[in-house]
């Protein structure tokens, strides 16, 4: 392969109604749900708005999940969409790839990426074989990988990904471009995520949901 493939978002969402259990603590399930939906709007938004995307795709079996990704003009797929992150992202590599195109796959749970951070990502793209990858904050998940073609690297993905993915393109007989991006970097997963995300001020729907769910809880205080 020579040119540059058309690049294709893949965002695989679980179904909101079990959304984000380790924030149970801090969050009702109605809260948890509706941070969960508006994280996703504020990916699928960035997504929409950036330059260098032929398409996206979400991988889902949710009906709210369905009806926001068209919204946004998002293909859906239901292929694996139940079976977890990797298999959801794996297939929709099976069949991008069967398309000739590249895949740039990153979560619903990154609020604060913007479209000039999917830009970055694209840029990078190289004649393929090529791999990016956007580490979390961490340096242990992988928030973003741009895989040209889509299937270029086996992806498997966890709490302990990334270096396992860097090892996995070099298996491969390919460089990996490693992109610390800040926004990218904070997944909103644990509550350690979610106090990082209340130290950054933004205009997010899901800092909105937070906000709301604050003066809730303030409310609720107030009336003991």
């Amino acid at each position: 392969m020579s040119a540059l493939l058309p690049i294709w978002a893949v965002v695989p969402v679980k179904e909101f109604r079990a959304a984000k259990q380790r924030l149970a603590d801090a969050l009702s399930p109605q809260q948890r749900r509706e941070l969960a939906f508006a994280m996703l709007e504020d990916v699928l938004a960035a997504l929409a708005a950036a330059q260098g995307l032929a398409g996206i795709l979400v991988v889902t079996i949710d009906e709210a999940a369905k009806q926001l990704a068209r919204r946004y003009g998002a293909l859906v797929s239901y292929e694996a969409a139940g079976e977890g992150h990797t298999a959801a992202v794996t297939a929709a590599a099976r069949m991008l790839a069967s398309r000739d195109a590249a895949m740039l796959t990153l979560p619903g749970d990154v609020p604060l990426v913007t479209p000039e951070d999917v830009a970055r990502i694209a840029a990078t793209q190289s004649r393929a074989p090529s791999f990016t990858i956007v580490p979390a904050r961490d340096e242990l998940g992988s928030n973003a990988i741009l895989c040209s073609p889509a299937d270029a690297v086996p992806l498997r993905f966890g709490e302990n990904s990334y270096f396992p993915h860097l090892a996995a393109a070099r298996a491969r007989g390919i460089a990996p471009v490693i992109l610390p991006l800040e926004n990218l970097g904070l997944d909103i997963d644990g509550p350690d995520d979610l106090a990082a995300f209340l130290r950054i001020a933004s205009r997010t729907r899901a800092r909105a949901v937070l906000d709301k769910a604050a003066l809730a809880f303030s409310a609720s205080e107030a009336e003991r």
